[in-house]
C-alpha cells in the first residue's frame, strides 16, 4: 500500500502485489475501493505470473483530491492516465486494465482515448450500456435504502453481507472497510484501522460478525449463518475461502460494543447522479471500439445489450458467465473470477501461467 501523488493536489491510494510479468491494473466500482480487488488479486498472482494494483478511484477510499466531486468519465478516466504514468514513467510495463461496474466504464473511456500506451487487454465486469441505462430511474431509491449510519465496522460488514451487496464473507471483511469513514472524525476505516495497527492499540475483538439485536446465546452465528437469504439473493453464495489477501489491510477485528464508534459511507453517491449518464453513454460502441483483446464477465446473459450481441456473435470480444454471483462477481467468488481472468491472460500470451494454473473456463 502506498500514496502515488499527482500534480500539486491529487494523491491516490494504491495497494500493489507481485513484482514481474504484466500489471493488472484494476478499477473498482462505485462507492467501493480498491480493497474489493483484495481478494482476487491474491488467488491471480498465484495462478499467473503478473503484478496486480488497485487504485482508489478519485472521491473514494483514501485517496485525496483537490476536487472530490468531479467524477466525470473524462476526470476520472484521465486520473487513470496520470497514475499509471506517475506510477510506470515514460516506458511502462504491458498493462490490462480491469474495472468493474463504473469502474468497467472507466477502464473503457480510457482505453478509447488512448490513455494508457502500453495497453493490451481489457477487460469489464458486470456493466452493460443498456441495463445501467435502464437502471439509473431507480438508482436514487436504491441508495436512499441504503442504512445511512453503522454503529460499529461489524455492523456495516454484516449487513454487506446480508443485503446481498457481496455475498461472500470473507471478502465483504476486508472491502467493505473501504468504503467507510467515522461519523466523528470523517476519518476513514482503513485509516483509523492502520493506526490501531501501528500503535498495537486495538483490541484483540473476535473472528465472527456479531448480530446487535440477538441474546447473548445467539451472538456468534456461524459462517452459513451469514450468508445472505434467497430473499435477498436469489441464488446460493459461493464458497470461496480464500483468508490471506496480499492486500495488507487486514480483516475487521473489531466488535460490537457499546462505546463503538459510528460509521457512515465514505462517498455520497446520491450526489454523483449528474456524472451517471456521462459514465455508461456510449459505452458499448467504444468498448467494441478498442483494438485490444477484450473481455466481459457478466453475472447474467440477460443483462447483454443489442450492440454487444452483435459484437460478440461476430467475435469482437470474449465473454463469460458466472451465475450464482450478484453485482458483485469479483468478490462473490474472487477463485473463479481469477480463473477466468488467469485463463485470458493465457490465451492471450500476455501472462505466463504458473504451476498452479489449470485452465477451466473456455471463454465463448
Amino acid at each position: 500500500m502506498h500514496n502515488v501523488k499527482c500534480g500539486d493536489n491529487d494523491t491516490f491510494r494504491v495497494y500493489e502485489c507481485g513484482s514481474e510479468g504484466p500489471v493488472v491494473f484494476f478499477l473498482h466500482g462505485g462507492g467501493f475501493s480498491a480493497l474489493s480487488w483484495s481478494l482476487l488479486s491474491s488467488t491471480l498472482s498465484g495462478l499467473v505470473t503478473c503484478q496486480c494494483a488497485a487504485v482508489d478511484i478519485r472521491g473514494h477510499g483514501d485517496s485525496s483530491t483537490s476536487d472530490d466531486t468531479d467524477l466525470s468519465a473524462e476526470r476520472l478516466s484521465s486520473d487513470v492516465g496520470n497514475i499509471v504514468k506517475e506510477m510506470y514513467g515514460d516506458d511502462p510495463p504491458p498493462i490490462i486494465l480491469i474495472g468493474h461496474s463504473m469502474g468497467g466504464a472507466i477502464a473503457v473511456h480510457a482505453a478509447f482515448r488512448n490513455l494508457i500506451p502500453s495497453l493490451i487487454g481489457l477487460v469489464i465486469i458486470d456493466v452493460v450500456e443498456g441495463t445501467a441505462m435502464d437502471s439509473l430511474s431507480s438508482m436514487q431509491s436504491f441508495l436512499k435504502g441504503r442504512p445511512k449510519v453503522f454503529k460499529s465496522l461489524e455492523q456495516g460488514i454484516e449487513w454487506c453481507v446480508r443485503s446481498g451487496q457481496v455475498r461472500n464473507v470473507e471478502s465483504a471483511r476486508v472491502s467493505m472497510v473501504g468504503q467507510l469513514k467515522r461519523v466523528e472524525t470523517e476519518e476513514t476505516a482503513t485509516a483509523e484501522l492502520d493506526h490501531q495497527f501501528v500503535t498495537g492499540s486495538h483490541s484483540e475483538g473476535t473472528s465472527t460478525i456479531m448480530e446487535e439485536d440477538e441474546d447473548e446465546s445467539n451472538a456468534n452465528p456461524t459462517k452459513e449463518e451469514l450468508q445472505p437469504s434467497e430473499k435477498n439473493a436469489n441464488s446460493s453464495p459461493t464458497s470461496d475461502s480464500r483468508t490471506q489477501p496480499e492486500f495488507k489491510t487486514p480483516a475487521v477485528p473489531v466488535t460490537l460494543n457499546e462505546d463503538s464508534h459510528h460509521y457512515t459511507w465514505r462517498i455520497d453517491l446520491g450526489k454523483t447522479e449528474p456524472f451517471w449518464r456521462g459514465w455508461f453513454e456510449g459505452l458499448s460502441t467504444k468498448f467494441l471500439s478498442c483494438v485490444v483483446p477484450k473481455m466481459l464477465l457478466l453475472a447474467g446473459v440477460d443483462r447483454l445489450d443489442k450492440e454487444l450481441t452483435i459484437g460478440q456473435m461476430q467475435g469482437k470480444f470474449q465473454m463469460q458467465v458466472l451465475p450464482q454471483c450478484g453485482h458483485a462477481v469479483h468478490e462473490d467468488s474472487p477463485d473463479r473470477v481469477a480463473e477466468v481472468l488467469a485463463t485470458f491472460l493465457v490465451r492471450h500470451k500476455v501472462a505466463p501461467p504458473t504451476a498452479d494454473f489449470h485452465r477451466t473456463f473456455p471463454s465463448c
